[in-house]
């Protein structure tokens, strides 16, 4: 089925753009974070006052001697270090945009000695920040996070906060579904985005599913939001049909599992192992997906640096991969009538 009259098809290439590691993420700070060169004589431990700038440039020096992996939240130490100092002087992360204007706010004692700290468990522990803070960002918004859950960094968010699924879709969903929801940052995003449409969501695990109950109700989204305990389609009602479903999968290879950084050990395994080729949840999700969509629908997977492996795994199924601002390749548009053709109208349900 060809996408309405403005829709891109099947196939189209989006614009060239720069892709960045795996290991960076888009919930960076948004731009204008200080510049280095602030340090007072005794940096953060001394006497005197200490700068919002000042703190930032010490704990930037101290992460990035430590040799810390950033792909929770931030891509770099400097942006990480305003994350911190932000958060031990009260300020939200969202504020890094005015970061230039706040680097001569003076900060208490008690903040420096907070940041100070901070930096210190974050290297001592090697947990992610959000870990330590209790909290994410995802395109402006602030989400609880422990580790419960993997900390969300997914490039779908970007897409939409940006309204770059809109052009895909034939009018506002009234249904959508977020799979694999983890904490329940896409599903609270997609809710915040069509005020007018319903949201399931579903993960597995309990856990997970408590800290998204905890989102939902952040966002005062009970009533649009429901979350459902389901091992993929499983226990999702067999009537349910959605007009976009978004999925951020367990997609990490086998043989790149073994090597993953200390940040990622503190994070739940189920959430990220994707078995040998990374496909092992994909293949599942795609097969049971096609009973779920209604005429014309949508679904947008996520698949981080294993564009090579689903296409290796679906070399039938086409996918449109786009863009983003640290990735050209981690997510794709598929279109309900091209998963009827791979897949059949009665994929299974397991």
């Amino acid at each position: 089925m060809s996408p309405p009259p403005g829709r891109p098809k099947a196939g189209d290439t989006p614009p060239g753009g720069v892709a960045r590691s795996a290991g960076e993420s888009d919930m960076s700070p948004p731009p204008g974070r200080p510049k280095a060169g602030d340090t007072p004589p005794g940096g953060l431990a001394g006497g005197a006052a200490v700068t919002i700038g000042a703190a930032w440039d010490a704990v930037s020096r101290d992460l990035r001697s430590a040799g810390l992996d950033f792909g929770h939240g931030c891509a770099s130490a400097e942006d990480e270090a305003a994350w911190i100092v932000l958060h031990a002087a009260g300020i939200p992360a969202s504020a890094a945009a005015d970061f230039d204007a706040l680097r001569g706010h003076a900060l208490t004692t008690g903040q420096a000695q907070q940041a100070a700290e901070l930096a210190r468990q974050r290297i001592a522990t090697r947990k992610p920040l959000a870990y330590l803070l209790h909290e994410a960002w995802l395109a402006g918004l602030r989400f609880h996070v422990d580790e419960r859950v993997i900390v969300p960094r997914s490039f779908i968010a970007e897409l939409l906060d940006g309204g770059d699924l809109d052009v895909w879709l034939a009018a506002a969903p009234e249904h959508v579904l977020d799979m694999c929801t983890g904490s329940g940052c896409l599903a609270v995003l997609a809710a915040l985005v069509w005020p007018h449409a319903r949201v399931d969501a579903v993960d597995l695990s309990p856990d997970a599913l408590a800290v998204a109950a905890i989102n939902r109700e952040a966002y005062d989204l009970q009533q649009r939001l429901q979350l459902i305990r389901s091992d993929l389609w499983e226990s999702v009602p067999t009537a349910m049909r959605y007009d976009l479903v978004l999925c951020n999968p367990p997609y990490v290879p086998e043989a790149s599992m073994r090597s993953l950084p200390p940040e990622y050990l503190h994070e739940p395994g189920m959430a990220l192992a994707g078995g040998p080729d990374g496909m092992d949840l994909v293949r599942r999700f795609l097969r049971g997906l096609p009973a779920h969509l209604s005429p014309g629908a949508v679904a947008v997977l996520e698949v981080g640096n294993e564009r090579a492996a689903f296409e290796t795994a679906f070399p039938r199924l086409p996918a449109v991969w786009l863009e983003t601002e640290l990735h050209a390749e981690a997510v794709c548009v598929l279109l309900e009538q091209d998963l009827r053709e791979a897949f059949g109208d009665e994929g299974s349900a397991g």
